[in-house]
C-alpha cells in the first residue's frame, strides 16, 4: 500500500472505457454505468492517517466477514430444501397451512360423497358410454354390461379416480384445490397453530438477519465519514466525455466556473451553461453510448485564482512550480516561451502598422530629414517591407524550396541548383518592387551605415574558410566565439554567396539562395568518406543527421534556425536575412513539425558530442600517463557510445578505439594497484585496494554485463589471474586479508550492485575547435610525443 506525504493541486482519473475484442479483432467502447461523486476526500490515502485507516480497515473486513455468514445463514431459509428446486421456508409452511385448511370437494356436493361409498354404473361409466362411437355393434355393448356387473366395488371405485383425468368433467371439479380427505377439527387446531408459530418465528429470524446485513453494510458505508478523514476535499473541476463507438465520435467537455459556481460545456466553438443533472446524463454511461473517459478533481482547499489575486498567492504558485518534476518545468518554460514568441510578433506586427500611418501623412522632404526621427521610421519602414514581402511570397517560396528538395531527392546536389535558377528566373517580379528595389535599397544601405558611426564602431574581423568582415560593434547578439565555430561560418560563407541574388531579389531569395547553398555543402560534406584523422559528424550537426537519415524536415528546421541566429547581426545583408528566416521559423506550427522527434535527434547529437569530448579527453590523459582519470572518461564514452550505436552505426564512434585504450587503462591500472600491493606499506596497500574497489572491479562489471569481446575477456583473465597468483605465495597475514576482501568481488562482480563515479564534467561545446582537437588527438595517437592542443 503506497501512502502520500503530499498532494498534487490537480487529481486526474482516466477512465478505461475501451477493451480489445479477441473475436471480432477490433476494438469496442465500454458504456457501463459509472457514478462519480462531486466532492472526494484523500486523507484514507494521507500517511498521518495511516494507523487510523489500517484500524477501520481491519473493522471493514470484520464486518465483511459477519455479513458472508449472516448471508449464508440468511440463504437456508430463503432456499429451504434437499433438491434441487429450493424454495423459501416460510412460503412452504404457509402454502401447508392452505393445504391443511382447505375442505375435501366432497364436503360441498351430498350426491358425490354417497357416490364414493356406492357409486352407480351409470355415473361412473356414463362419460365413457358417452365418449363410445354410436356405430358400436351390440356385442361390444354387451361385454361391457357383463364386464361392470362382475366387477368389484374397489375396482370401479378406481376407475373412477383414475378416468376423470382423461375425461371432461365440469370446471367446479376441475379447478377444485387438493385437500386432505379426513381431517378432525383436533387435528386441524394443532397443525394451525404450529405451523403459524413456526412461520412467525421463521420470518422474524428472516427480518432480524436482514437488518443485521443492512446494519454492517451501512457501517461500512460511513466507515470513512469520521471528521477526521474529511480534512482534505478535492472537488470535481472538469469531465471529458466522448460520445459514439471506439472508432468514431465526438468530444465535448464540462468544466466547472469557480467564481460563478456553474458548469459550463465547452462543445467546439459553443460554451453555454449546464447543470449537474445534464453532467450525470452524458458521464455516468449505461443508458446511450455516451460517457465520461477523464475526471479531474482540484484540491478545494486551495485558493482559487481569481483576478484579485494577491501577491501571497502568486508566491505560492510560485512555490508550486519549483515542486513540479524536471519534465513538467521543461514543458512550463517551453509553453511559456511560445507566448512570448507570439507577443513578441504582435508588437513587431503592430510597430510596422504605425510607421506606415505616419509616412503616408508625412511629407517626402521629410524622409531626407537630417533628424534622427526619420531614420528610425525609415528602419520600421524596411522591416514592415520585409515582412510583407515575405507574406507575399511565403507560398512561392514553399513550392520552390519543395520543388528544389524533391529535385535534390532524385537526382542530386546539381539537380537541386539547377532547379533553384530555373525558379529564379520564373519568378515573377513586379516592376513596382522592383524599381522600389533599385531605388530605395542602396541609399538605406548607405544611410545605415553612417546613422551608426556616431554611436558604434565598425571593426574587421577574420572569420576563418570566410575572410574578413565588417562588424559593427552595437551587433546585436554577436558572440564572436560562436561566429568562429564551423557552422557559424558556413553559414556566412553562404551569404556572401546568395548577395548577388540578395541584391537583386531582396532578402527572401537571399535566404534561399543562401539556404540551398549551405544545404548543398553539407550533403557533399556529409558523402565524404572519413578518416582516422577527420571526422565530418563533427563540423556540423546537418552533417550527423544527413549520415544517419534523418527526416528531412528536421534537417530544414535545423538549419533554418543557424540562419535565424542573432549572431548574425553583423551588417545589413545578415540581419535581413536573419529576419526573415526567423519570420518562417514563427510559421511552422506544431502540424508541420513533430518537436518531440526534432527534440530527440538534437539530443542525440549533443550525445554524440559528449561522446566525441570524453574519448579526446580519455586519451589526452592516457597520453599524458594519468590512467585513474583517463578510465572514467573512457568508461562513460564507452556507455553513452553503446546507447546511440543501438539506433544505428553511424548514431556514435568507432567503438572498438573506446574499447581498446580502456582495456589498455585497466591492464596499466591493474600493475599500478598490483605494485601498491606488494611494498606491503599500509598507505600504500590502501591506495591499491582502493583502485580495485573504486576504479577496476566497477569496470569489470561494466564490460561482462554488456557483449564482451575476446580481447576484453583475455584482459579480465590476465588481471584475475595475478591477483589469484597471491594466493599460492607466501604473503603478510594483514595482506592475506586485503586480498580476502575484494578477491571474491574481482571474481563475480555480479554479485552486487557497483556504481562508477562519473568523471568531471566537460562543456562539450569548448572555445577550442573540436575537430582540430579531434585531427591532433587522433595524429599524436600513432606517434611518440604527448598531444597539446591549444
Amino acid at each position: 500500500m503506497c501512502w502520500f506525504t503530499k498532494l498534487p493541486p490537480v487529481l486526474t482519473f482516466e477512465l478505461s472505457r475501451f477493451e480489445f475484442n479477441q473475436s471480432l479483432g477490433q476494438p469496442e467502447k465500454i458504456h457501463n454505468k459509472l457514478e462519480f461523486p462531486q466532492i472526494i476526500y484523500i486523507d484514507r490515502y494521507m500517511y498521518r492517517s495511516k494507523e487510523l485507516i489500517r484500524s477501520k480497515r481491519e473493522s471493514i473486513r470484520k464486518l465483511k466477514e459477519e455479513i458472508k455468514v449472516l448471508q449464508q445463514k440468511l440463504e437456508r431459509y430463503v432456499k429451504y430444501g434437499s433438491g434441487p428446486a429450493r424454495f423459501p421456508l416460510p412460503d412452504m409452511l404457509k402454502y401447508v397451512i392452505e393445504f391443511a385448511s382447505t375442505k375435501p370437494a366432497s364436503e360441498n356436493s351430498p350426491s358425490q360423497r354417497d357416490s364414493r361409498v356406492a357409486p352407480p354404473l351409470s355415473s361412473l361409466h356414463g362419460p365413457v358410454s358417452d365418449q363410445t362411437s354410436e356405430t358400436s355393434t351390440n356385442a361390444e355393448s354387451s361385454s361391457q354390461d357383463v364386464e361392470r356387473t362382475f366387477s368389484s366395488p374397489e375396482d370401479s371405485l378406481l376407475k373412477s379416480k383414475i378416468k376423470p383425468l382423461a375425461s371432461s368433467r365440469s370446471s367446479t371439479e376441475t379447478l377444485a384445490p387438493p385437500a386432505p380427505r379426513t381431517v378432525t377439527e383436533e387435528e386441524m387446531n394443532f397443525v394451525k397453530t404450529c405451523l403459524q408459530r413456526w412461520r412467525s418465528e421463521i420470518e422474524q429470524d428472516i427480518q432480524d438477519l436482514k437488518n443485521c446485513i443492512e446494519s454492517a453494510t451501512r457501517t461500512i458505508e460511513q466507515m470513512y465519514c469520521d471528521p477526521l478523514l474529511r480534512q482534505v476535499p478535492y472537488r470535481l473541476h472538469a469531465v471529458l466525455v466522448h460520445e459514439g463507438q471506439a472508432n468514431a465520435g465526438h468530444y465535448w467537455a464540462y468544466i466547472y466556473n469557480q467564481p460563478r459556481q456553474i458548469w459550463l460545456k465547452y462543445n467546439d466553438i459553443s460554451v453555454t451553461e449546464s447543470s449537474w443533472e445534464e453532467l450525470e446524463r452524458d458521464s455516468y454511461g449505461g443508458l446511450r453510448n455516451v460517457s465520461a473517459y477523464c475526471l479531474m478533481y482540484i484540491n478545494d482547499q486551495l485558493p482559487h485564482h481569481h483576478a484579485e489575486s494577491g501577491p501571497d498567492e502568486s508566491d505560492q504558485m510560485l512555490e508550486e512550480l519549483e515542486a513540479l518534476s524536471a519534465e513538467l518545468k521543461h514543458y512550463i518554460q517551453e509553453d511559456s516561451w511560445r507566448l512570448e514568441q507570439e507577443v513578441e510578433e504582435w508588437e513587431e506586427e503592430q510597430s510596422c502598422k504605425m510607421p506606415q500611418m505616419d509616412s503616408s501623412t508625412s511629407s517626402s522632404p521629410q524622409a531626407f530629414s537630417p533628424s534622427p526621427e526619420p531614420s528610425v521610421a525609415s528602419s520600421h519602414g524596411a522591416r514592415c517591407l520585409s515582412s510583407e514581402h515575405a507574406v507575399i511570397a511565403k507560398e512561392q517560396t514553399a513550392q520552390a524550396i519543395a520543388n528544389t528538395a524533391q529535385a535534390y531527392e532524385k537526382s542530386g546536389v546539381e539537380a537541386a541548383l539547377s532547379e533553384l535558377k530555373e525558379a529564379e528566373a520564373k519568378e515573377p517580379r513586379p516592376q513596382e518592387s522592383k524599381l522600389a528595389e533599385q531605388s530605395d535599397q542602396p541609399p538605406q544601405v548607405n544611410e545605415a551605415e553612417p546613422a551608426a558611426q556616431p554611436n558604434s564602431e565598425v571593426s574587421e574581423v577574420e572569420i576563418p574558410s570566410v575572410g574578413r568582415i565588417l562588424v559593427r560593434s552595437d551587433a546585436d547578439g554577436y558572440d564572436e566565439e560562436v561566429m568562429l565555430s564551423p557552422a557559424m561560418q558556413g553559414v556566412i560563407l553562404a551569404i556572401a554567396k546568395a548577395r548577388q541574388t540578395f541584391d537583386r531579389d531582396g532578402s527572401e531569395a537571399g535566404l534561399i539562395k543562401a539556404f540551398h547553398e549551405e544545404y548543398s555543402r553539407l550533403y557533399q560534406l556529409a558523402k565524404e568518406t572519413p578518416t582516422s584523422h577527420s571526422d565530418p559528424r563533427l563540423q556540423h550537426v546537418l552533417v550527423y543527421f544527413f549520415q544517419n537519415e534523418a527526416p528531412k524536415r528536421v534537417v530544414e528546421r535545423t538549419l533554418l534556425e543557424q540562419f535565424a541566429d542573432k549572431n548574425l547581426s553583423y551588417d545589413e545583408r545578415s540581419i535581413r536575412i536573419m529576419k526573415v528566416a526567423q519570420a518562417k521559423l514563427k510559421e511552422i506550427g506544431p502540424e508541420d513539425m513533430n518537436m518531440e522527434e526534432y527534440k530527440k535527434w538534437h539530443e542525440d547529437y549533443s550525445l554524440f558530442r559528449k561522446v566525441s569530448v570524453y574519448l579526446l579527453t580519455g586519451l589526452e590523459l592516457y597520453q599524458k600517463g594519468k590512467y585513474q582519470e583517463a578510465l572514467s572518461y573512457l568508461v562513460y564514452a564507452y556507455q553513452s557510445n553503446a546507447a546511440l550505436l543501438t539506433k544505428g552505426p553511424l548514431r556514435g564512434v568507432k567503438e572498438s578505439v573506446i574499447a581498446l585504450y580502456r582495456r589498455k587503462c585497466l591492464l596499466e591500472l591493474n600493475a599500478e594497484a598490483a605494485s601498491l600491493f606488494e611494498t606491503n606499506d599500509d598507505p600504500s596497500v590502501l591506495e591499491g585496494i582502493s583502485v580495485m574497489n573504486e576504479l577496476i572491479i566497477p569496470c569489470i562489471h561494466l564490460i561482462i554485463n554488456n557483449d564482451i569481446s575476446k580481447d576484453d575477456l583475455d584482459a579480465i583473465e590476465v588481471m584475475r589471474n595475478h591477483w589469484c597468483s597471491y594466493l599460492g605465495q607466501d604473503i603478510a597475514e594483514n595482506l592475506q586479508l586485503c586480498l580476502g576482501e575484494f578477491l571474491p568481488r574481482l571474481l563475480d562482480p555480479s554479485a552486487e550492485i557497483i556504481v562508477l563515479k562519473e568523471p568531471p564534467t566537460i562543456r562539450p561545446n569548448s572555445p577550442y575547435d573540436l575537430c582540430s582537437r579531434f585531427a591532433a588527438v587522433m595524429e599524436s595517437m600513432q606517434g611518440v610525443s604527448t598531444v597539446t592542443v591549444k
